[in-house]
């Protein structure tokens, strides 16, 4: 069947003007969200401001009110929104080639592989498209491997994961998970995955002892989980157990990697080398899908011909994309502006009274804070909005703070002041 659409459809469906509606204030907003609530699929609960423009460390509703970004489209946009250079990559490659498919080459993958491989140190890598497929991609990997090369007996497999972990939603990575709010009415789950606490390396070493085992899966900072750190030596320790019993030591730093925590991998303040590294979110600067999953040639080699692929994933587009992205990462310097901005947001939130806000924690500029039980953490949400300063809460009473890795100095001041005064707004009642 096919429909016919009248020419000017697209503009009275897709703009909605605050005319239209009446001189209400937050009338254009309204409309944006009860269209969503309307012809949308309900999985998602929005904190309730309407995004029409974005650049750098800000955002403006459909209204025209500015917003410093602190959350950064979950570390997706560290370099700063609609970045010059990675615009440009992408509207002169859009122009010439976007996709042929991995049925025929390309002349940018190769490009591409060579930029990625060579700037974080392996022999290989397996490009997707989304976070969520990286860490897929990486649990198949992992199988392979070990049927082929430690001799798992044929589906007998185990990947050990972290408790408190969130790569996704997907099946997979539900069934790793041990939030009810995840997995709870999605059974049957995926078989050979198991879970240890987060920290806790003499659990983990029980776990390794068995000999099935061919993978552990963590995030050097649980961020979903509310910018969880470990103690100092946990990633060395971890990188020391994995070679011990010889299973692979997986790295999702799909969130904390490329300068989100002050280096280029969160992995890097321990100087350690995962077996498989999984990218996304921050490697096209919040422009376009792209995740990579890297590996020497003993691990990404056990994958063969129609075993593992994607449409797009590895397209010219996304290709050009991701090189930009990486670039302006290392030519403006951004881990460096993390970590130093990262210690003047902590150092500054900290003077809160403890009674208010408890903890203050995080790497670089992915960082949150514990909000006192009596106060919520989605009404201080809301203030905030109101003040100019997006965030959202997770798991309750933790408010994640990740701004753009090109916030300033002076842009970082003036988004303590209105976090400080509006926590202080709480704190006396107001």
């Amino acid at each position: 069947m096919i429909f016919l659409f009248p020419a000017k459809m697209s503009s009275t469906v897709t703009a909605t003007k605050t005319a239209d509606l009446g001189d209400r204030p937050g009338a254009a907003s309204q409309a944006v969200f009860d269209r969503e609530d309307k012809f949308g699929a309900h999985n998602y609960h929005p904190l309730p401001v309407a995004l029409a423009r974005a650049k750098g460390v800000y955002v403006w509703d459909v209204e025209g009110k500015r917003y410093y970004d602190f959350l950064s489209a979950y570390s997706a946009v560290n370099q700063g929104h609609c970045h010059p250079k990675i615009i440009k990559a992408m509207t002169e490659q859009v122009e010439v080639l976007a996709l042929t498919s991995r049925a025929f080459y390309s002349n940018v993958l190769g490009e591409y592989e060579e930029y990625i491989t060579k700037l974080f140190g392996y022999d290989k890598v397996l490009p997707m498209n989304t976070g969520v497929e990286g860490g897929e991609t990486a649990c198949k990997l992992a199988r392979k491997w070990g049927y082929k090369v430690k001799k798992v007996p044929e589906n007998k497999a185990k990947i050990v994961f972290a408790e408190g972990n969130f790569w996704g939603r997907t099946l997979a990575a539900v069934s790793s998970s041990n939030d009810p709010s995840s997995y709870e009415g999605f059974g049957p789950f995926m078989p050979g995955f198991e879970l240890v606490p987060y920290n806790d390396t003499a659990a983990l070493e029980k776990a390794l002892q068995d000999p099935n085992v061919c993978a552990f899966m963590v995030e050097p900072i649980q961020g979903e989980a509310g910018v969880v750190v470990p103690d100092e030596g946990y990633l060395t320790k971890v990188r020391e157990l994995c070679t011990k019993y010889n299973v692979l030591f997986i790295a999702d730093e799909v969130q904390t990697g490329l300068a989100r925590t002050g280096r280029m991998l969160a992995v890097d303040y321990e100087d350690v080398k995962p077996d498989i590294l999984i990218l996304g979110k921050a490697l096209s600067g919040g422009i376009y899908p792209v995740s990579a999953v890297l590996a020497n040639d003993p691990v990404m080699l056990c994958i063969k011909p129609g075993e593992h692929g994607s449409t797009y994933g590895g397209n010219p587009l996304g290709c050009k994309v991701a090189m930009a992205a990486l670039q302006v990462l290392i030519d403006e310097k951004l881990a460096e502006n993390a970590d130093r901005m990262g210690r003047k947001l902590r150092e500054s939130l900290a003077e809160l009274p403890k009674d208010v806000v408890s903890v203050v924690r995080g790497k670089g500029l992915l960082n949150a804070i514990v909000i006192n039980s009596k106060f919520d953490a989605w009404e201080v949400c809301l203030r905030l909005k109101e003040n100019g300063l997006i965030a959202k809460p997770t798991h309750g009473d933790i408010i994640r703070f990740a701004p753009p890795l090109t916030i300033t100095e002076e842009q970082m001041d003036d988004c303590l002041r209105i976090i400080k005064d509006t926590v202080m707004a709480f704190a006396k009642g107001l």
